[in-house]
Parts: C-alpha cells; structure tokens; sequence
C-alpha cells in the first residue's frame, strides 16, 4: 500500500510526473557537463516493484528498467511481455546464476571477476550472441562491496576484451551511501577520469558510465554519466517502504 494520502492518487498520472521531473533534471544537468550532447539513458530500477506501476511506468515511454535479482527478472520478462522493453541486470550476479542471462538481459552492469566473465562467454557463445557487459568498480575499496579493484583495471578490460561473445562497453561504480549527493561527485568524476585512462593505456573504447542512482543522479550526469539507474524517484516506494509516492 501506498502510505498517506498517495493511495488516492492517480499513480498512472503520478508516474508521469516523477518521469517528466526526472527527465528534465536529467537535461538540466547535461547543459551543466562538459558534453551536454551526449545520450543518457534512464534506466528504471524496478526490483521488488509491482508489475502494474512497471507496465504503467512502459506505457508513459520508459523502455530501460533495470533489475538486481535474476529470478525476480526473469519471471517479470516473462510475466510482462512488452517486447520493446529492454532489460538491464545491475545487481551482483554470481558466476553460478550467469547462464540464466544472456539472451535475456540487453545490458549486464556488474560484471566484476573473470569467473563472472567466462561463466557469461561460455553461455552466450553457446547461444551463438554476443552479450553487452560494463565492468563494476570498487572505486572507494569498500569490502562489503562488489567490484573490481581501480588498479586491476587495465589487464582486466585487456583479457576481456579478448572473448568474442562479450562486448565490453564501459564502467559502472556504486559510491559509499552519503547523506549529502555532493559527496558523491568525487567517485563519479574518478570512475570518468579512469575510463579515460584505461582507455588510453589498452586502445579498447568505454562508452558508457553507469553510475548515479535516485539521491545523485543529478551529479552522475554531470559528472560524464550515461547511465543512470532510477528507482523509487520514478516507481515510487517499493512495498513496505515509508517513502514519498512521488519521490520528493
């Protein structure tokens, strides 16, 4: 339920004006960045969401939506059925569930070990596609986080980039949770100036950034993000969570 006086809204028309105030935040920050011309993707978080807001939130024009658990995922895949949808896998994906993703997910953003990325080539080759990955960074060192260590970057992209039914296509990072969005603007501007590096040291082109979520995706775009992962802003709470229907 809806706490408060959110369960008599119109939630159709409450989606459209958490995703039209998102979006324009989103062009406001690129006018902001140092290159206001690129493309961000908005990607919906919607783990534990109903399907009914996830349909609705599709039917307004959101085609990105992104999910942290495989099972959850697939069986809204399969349960939804709006073919021009496309689904992001943005949660820890253990080596042993991998094979339950290609051809499923258009876009994997937490790709963090070689064990993670051979379990992935093996069943993508074996269904002859090639699968999108982004690399997940541990930027801050935080132990109870996944990802890869800044400094095993380079080698990492290098042997990755080596198996040919995965396409690596850029970085993804989680920054410590902060009260203040501002504080996370160091780790963005890091991931970006890493990218940059790596891109340099290896010759092998990283497009995308996917970093920012709900509390600072305002300073992710502006940061070089393109993007962004967006969940109770747009779908409102997940059930059970006190929060503000229209994510103010």
């Amino acid at each position: 339920m809806l706490n408060g006086d959110a369960e008599m809204l119109d939630i159709p028309a409450m989606l459209k004006i958490n995703l039209d105030r998102v979006r324009e935040k989103i062009q406001l920050a690129l006018q902001t960045s140092p290159d206001p011309r690129r493309v961000v993707t908005l990607v919906a978080v919607s783990k534990k969401q109903p399907l009914e807001r996830i349909r609705a939130l599709a039917e307004l024009g959101q085609v990105h939506f992104g999910e942290n658990y495989v099972q959850e995922g697939l069986e809204k895949i399969k349960s939804i059925e709006i073919t021009e949808l496309k689904w992001h896998f943005i949660g820890k994906l253990q080596s042993n569930k991998a094979k339950y993703i290609p051809g499923q997910f258009c876009l994997v953003h937490s790709m963090d070990s070689l064990k993670l990325a051979r379990a992935l080539q093996k069943k993508a080759s074996s269904l002859n596609i090639v699968q999108p990955v982004l690399i997940q960074v541990n930027a801050a060192g935080e132990a109870q986080k996944s990802g890869l260590d800044p400094g095993d970057l380079a080698g990492f992209v290098r042997e990755v980039s080596g198996m040919e039914h995965l396409d690596v296509q850029g970085l993804m990072l989680m920054p410590p949770m902060v009260e203040d969005s501002e504080k996370s603007r160091p780790y963005f501007a890091q991931l970006r100036e890493m990218r940059d590096s790596t891109e340099k040291k290896t010759g092998i082109s990283l497009p995308h950034l996917s970093m920012g979520m709900s509390q600072d995706y305002v300073q992710a775009v502006e940061e070089g993000a393109t993007l962004v992962r967006v969940g109770s802003l747009l779908l409102g709470p997940r059930p059970g969570c006190a929060v503000n229907f229209a994510g103010r």
